[in-house]
């Protein structure tokens, strides 16, 4: 059976912001919920935005590697 990545939505202290989407991504959203949903509690799909985005970044790779060459030139001006 294929597992989702998101499987609950944990709960945090939010920080409010307000995007547009395309049609066809909100679509896509809110089918990703409808999934999500079926293991239990209905999921909003504006609740999930965050934890895609947070995966996003997570996986990205080049990011990771400018983050941590930024924290190093930081820290060397520091000391």
């Amino acid at each position: 059976m294929t597992t989702l990545r998101i499987t609950e939505i944990p709960d945090e202290k939010p920080v409010r912001m307000t995007v547009d989407l395309p049609a066809d991504l909100h679509r896509d959203l809110v089918a990703y919920a409808a999934l999500v949903s079926q293991n239990g509690q209905p999921v909003d799909p504006v609740r999930l935005v965050p934890h895609m985005i947070r995966g996003f970044i997570a996986s990205d790779r080049a990011f990771a590697k400018l983050r941590r060459a930024r924290a190093k030139q930081i820290v060397s001006r520091e000391t």
